[in-house]
């Protein structure tokens, strides 16, 4: 009995701060960056973002946010 093993798709997008210019997060002089206080309006805002990405199939591993915005990773099952 062969065993298959489940195959994934990659992708990595790049958000400038323009694009989410009503998403609020703080990056410190040491480039570490973080939410802060969000208000629900921007949570919903990067919500949005990432339930188009879930409805075409893709799950969100990771975001890192930069000073000149954030990298996204995402897996898709192929």
């Amino acid at each position: 009995m062969d065993i298959v093993m489940p195959r994934f798709e990659y992708k990595i997008t790049f958000h400038t701060t323009e694009e989410f210019s009503q998403l609020v997060y703080l990056c410190t002089d040491q480039g570490e960056c973080s939410f802060q206080d969000l208000p629900s309006d921007q949570i919903d805002a990067f919500q949005q973002m990432i339930n188009q990405r879930g409805s075409e199939g893709w799950e969100l591993i990771q975001v890192l946010f930069r000073k000149d915005g954030a990298v996204v990773f995402w897996k898709k099952l192929i």
